[in-house]
């Protein structure tokens, strides 16, 4: 059994990330999230990460604003970049994305990002972690009645 209570953002962030540096244009971005079929990339400068620009950026920030896609990706980005740390609890990721209204989580250990979780990725394990909870307690449950009523015992 998952307890979920356990559950890390190590263990359910998606290690493959993808970070560029902060002068590359939207239109370098766009087409790098297209052939690597991610809805994120990482900005960075000097080697630290600075912001985060999603597929939601490209259609709210560059269509809405009327940017050009030579624009670079600096002034597109989110900033400042929300994260969080590999060893926090899956239901401190779900309050910060819930609290802070984000669809994509960086996870950041000693200034690199070591991966990324999507909503998608927090839904999935909390369906999980709930179906094997009910389970525990429906198995219990039934455990419990036999024993309470069973003539065999």
């Amino acid at each position: 059994m998952t307890d979920a209570s356990k559950i890390t953002s190590r263990d359910i962030m998606t290690k493959s990330v993808i970070a560029v540096d902060s002068s590359i244009t939207a239109n370098e971005a766009a087409k790098m999230m297209e052939d690597v079929k991610v809805g994120a990339i990482i900005v960075m400068e000097n080697n630290i990460p600075m912001g985060i620009i999603t597929d939601r950026d490209f259609a709210v920030k560059i269509v809405a604003h009327a940017y050009q896609i030579t624009t670079p990706v600096k002034q597109i980005m989110s900033t400042p970049l929300i994260a969080i740390g590999p060893d926090e609890s899956v239901w401190m990721v779900a309050d910060l994305m819930h609290t802070r209204g984000i669809r994509k989580l960086p996870v950041i250990e000693d200034d690199k990002v070591i991966g990324i979780i999507t909503s998608t990725d927090l839904v999935n394990q909390l369906a999980v972690s709930t179906n094997e909870d009910i389970r525990k307690m429906y198995h219990e449950s039934v455990i419990k009645v036999y024993k309470q009523y069973s003539p065999y015992n």
